[in-house]
């Protein structure tokens, strides 16, 4: 992995926050858990969103896979 020197400031009070909650990890390796865990927040929105197409599709409407409603029926009943 590269690593790119990164210069800027921040949120002073967000920071002491996250030093004291994470006192095992240096700034670096703090702020890189940071940024994967803001991409994997949005890539649960992504996700979220890809889902919302369904929000105006009855639950027992069939489509090319099936009814997502006998679906379900089916996974509790195994």
């Amino acid at each position: 992995m590269s690593r790119v020197r990164v210069s800027t400031t921040v949120d002073g009070d967000l920071l002491a926050e996250a030093r004291r909650i994470r006192t095992q990890l240096n700034d670096a390796t703090l702020i890189d858990e940071a940024l994967r865990s803001l991409i994997a927040s949005n890539r649960s929105g992504e996700i979220d969103a890809a889902y919302a197409a369904y929000d105006g599709i009855p639950i027992n409407e069939p489509d090319d896979w099936g009814s997502l409603d006998a679906f379900r029926s089916a996974a509790a009943a195994s």
